[in-house]
């Protein structure tokens, strides 16, 4: 089967991968250096154009951005099959205020917030929460848009920095989950449960990244735990708005039960790497079937070993990351068995240069969660270029639930 993958990044990697896994002609625009390896990058300014050309069986779009400008809505009106939601469905991530209002609407679980539409009404919102107070930029920003401030210095100083159009938000105990759902506008798909790590430094320390790496582990949430979130959740979504394609739910475990932190309308950076990493079968028939919408009854394999990927950045990220340094050293972490999908890397006649904040997700499974973290860090250990930086606790969490 031809597969079309719109993307660049580690995720778009890991998407083509799993799919030449079983076999597919993987076609990717823009691509990557290592995309390239497993299938065909094209550099076509229209996506659309691109597809009337390849004639895929169909497209599977990976970031937020072209969603959100409405390339979903596009292809159907050019009657080719796409992954995806509408670019209405994708407010419910372009836009934090749209998507509280749509909790409210929907009953679904979440934390108490005030959408605000200025500094001067966010300041005085201000005293209607207690420390620490979750702001949030309204938009896409990459994971970026979003910070915790423990005192009113902070809060202001995030006000200003993030505004005009704001969500203020209580701040949750408990811990995060990322569950991820395929859909097709009726029904939807569970994908395994999976933990992101976000902060740029070991311990949760730090402003936030676009991710620094996850791990997959199915004793991350209990039946009980997938059955509440699915009901109350993901497919009430499903039924309101006929959301189709995967429908990304950021929730807090508190003590009372999941709330919703964020949607997101697409699969999650690093998720991807884990989840795929773990997949078992052919991924193209549920996607196939999602944009078919015939994914009613379909179901999902998974290896039982537990998966981890560390994410590679470069010097300055996330602020401003320096690019240009040759990178040593991927052939002999894949020697260890590791997968290194590729994000921010370019091709030069010097060799394989960094090119973006998140360069490499160097991911792995094992037969515990402790024996996926040791393969995936010594992989990590293989790679080297001028200022890498890495965290070196991505999973210890889980190891501490569960030792």
């Amino acid at each position: 089967m031809r597969i079309l993958v719109i993307g660049s990044g580690g995720r778009e990697h890991a998407i083509g991968w799993r799919l030449a896994q079983s076999g597919h002609e993987v076609h990717t625009s823009p691509g990557n250096p290592g995309s390239a390896q497993i299938g065909m990058n094209h550099s076509a300014p229209d996506a659309l154009e691109l597809a009337r050309h390849l004639q895929p069986a169909f497209t599977v779009v990976g970031p937020e951005a072209p969603l959100a400008a409405g390339i979903v809505d596009r292809f159907r009106a050019a009657g080719l099959l796409i992954v995806g939601p509408t670019q209405a469905n994708a407010q419910l991530e372009a836009s934090k205020v749209y998507a509280k209002r749509f909790f409210r609407e929907q009953s679904i679980p979440t934390a108490a917030a005030v959408e605000t539409t200025s500094e001067a009404e966010a300041l005085a919102a201000l005293a209607q929460f207690r420390l620490p107070v979750v702001i949030k930029a309204d938009g896409l920003l990459a994971g970026k848009g979003v910070v915790i401030s423990t005192t009113l210095e902070e809060a202001h100083d995030a006000i200003r920095s993030l505004g005009p159009n704001l969500v203020l938000e209580e701040f949750l105990e408990g811990e995060e989950i990322s569950f991820i759902a395929l859909c097709d506008g009726e029904s939807a798909l569970a994908l395994e449960p999976t933990q992101d790590h976000k902060r740029i430094f070991d311990n949760d320390q730090g402003p936030n990244t676009g991710g620094m790496g996850a791990y997959c582990d199915s004793r991350l949430l209990d039946g009980a735990q997938r059955d509440y979130i699915m009901n109350a959740v993901i497919l009430p979504t499903v039924k309101a708005t006929g959301f189709s394609g995967f429908l990304y739910a950021g929730l807090m475990m508190t003590p009372t039960g999941p709330k919703v932190l964020e949607f997101n309308a697409r699969l999650g950076d690093p998720e991807t790497q884990v989840l795929m990493h773990r997949y078992v079968g052919d991924f193209a028939d549920p996607l196939f079937a999602s944009a078919k919408g015939e994914l009613r009854g379909m179901t999902a394999d998974w290896s039982v070993n537990p998966s981890v990927c560390v994410v590679m950045a470069s010097e300055g990220y996330p602020g401003s990351a320096k690019t240009g340094d040759l990178i040593h050293g991927i052939e002999a972490a894949e020697a260890t068995g590791a997968v290194v999908f590729h994000a921010g890397t370019r091709s030069t006649s010097a060799g394989l240069e960094t090119s973006g904040g998140r360069v490499l997700a160097v991911t792995a499974s094992g037969s515990t969660l402790d024996a996926a973290r040791v393969a995936a860090y010594r992989g990590v250990g293989k790679i080297s270029w001028r200022g890498a930086q890495f965290r070196r606790d991505i999973s210890q969490k889980g190891l501490g639930r569960w030792v």
